[in-house]
């Protein structure tokens, strides 16, 4: 009875085991090509130790960049940031307004509002992206930060989310700040926001991710290098048709585009699963 009960215990412990070394054994794979030259990379069998160019390869990654591209990763992490940072923040401040206005306020065709941003659902990004495309570009916002912004802060999502959220506040909160002589947006503000931190925050990690991920938009409007992101640099290193691939730049620059939403995720992994899972208010 004893041993099957170890053995119960320990096969969860295997499998887990078994599933991180297939996780984390590409991306072990990634760091040591970031510190071996093109030759020793396209060497058979490539090395699983990490080589003595570490500091060389991502000093050239981080301020330089690859010789086909023209922009570093210093420069393309710092767009891809300023994306995710206006998608996530944007995001969030238009899916509270539009949610406590659907919540809060009794005005016609509420309901039918509320659906009408719901059913965009089934219309993602690469399904509308030619009139985005035709929009933006009519407004002069290719190759801009505006642009590459500004078609992604609508989230039926996060509008779903916060009016879940706000369905289950007290209406006495409400009329006690009525009674108080507080006017609707200092409601919001200094009550229903605060009490909403735990799912904004949930929010913000997705919303964040998803604007540091985002390959297909920037694909279409950005054409100069310094508004290039990191998915697209990642991707003119590869396409390179008369200069060799430096794969070692390559590998190093993956590496650094994992580092921000690792750090993001790690610092914010506690108000994340509250804000999924918790339901008191």
């Amino acid at each position: 009875m004893t041993e099957h009960s170890k053995m119960r215990r320990f096969l969860p412990h295997l499998f887990l085991g078994l599933a991180m070394v297939v996780i984390i054994f590409p991306i072990w794979l990634v760091f040591v090509a970031s510190t071996r030259t093109s030759a020793e990379i396209l060497s058979a069998p490539m090395p699983v130790v990490p080589g003595s160019h570490i500091i060389e390869n991502y000093g050239r990654a981080f301020f330089e960049g690859a010789k086909n591209l023209g922009a570093s990763a210093f420069t393309m992490m710092k767009n891809s940031f300023i994306m995710a940072m206006g998608i996530a923040v944007g995001k969030i401040v238009v899916s509270l307004l539009a949610a406590f206005a659907i919540v809060f306020f009794d005005f016609r065709l509420r309901k039918f509002c509320f659906w009408a941003i719901f059913i965009t659902l089934m219309l993602p990004v690469e399904v509308r992206i030619m009139p985005t495309y035709k929009v933006i570009s009519d407004l002069g916002m290719l190759n801009s930060y505006w642009g590459l912004i500004l078609p992604m802060i609508v989230s039926a999502t996060a509008v779903f989310l916060f009016r879940q959220f706000f369905m289950s506040v007290p209406r006495e909160i409400a009329e006690a700040s009525q009674i108080d002589g507080a006017s609707p947006m200092a409601f919001f503000a200094e009550i229903l926001v605060p009490m909403t931190r735990t799912p904004i925050a949930a929010m913000f990690v997705i919303q964040f991710i998803y604007g540091w991920n985002q390959y297909l938009w920037p694909l279409l409007i950005t054409t100069k290098e310094k508004y290039y992101t990191l998915l697209i640099g990642i991707n003119r290193m590869l396409s390179g048709a008369d200069v060799q691939i430096e794969w070692q730049i390559v590998m190093a620059t993956v590496l650094l585009a994992m580092i921000p939403p690792v750090i993001v995720v790690a610092v914010m992994q506690k108000q994340f699963v509250t804000g999924m899972t918790d339901t008191e208010k």
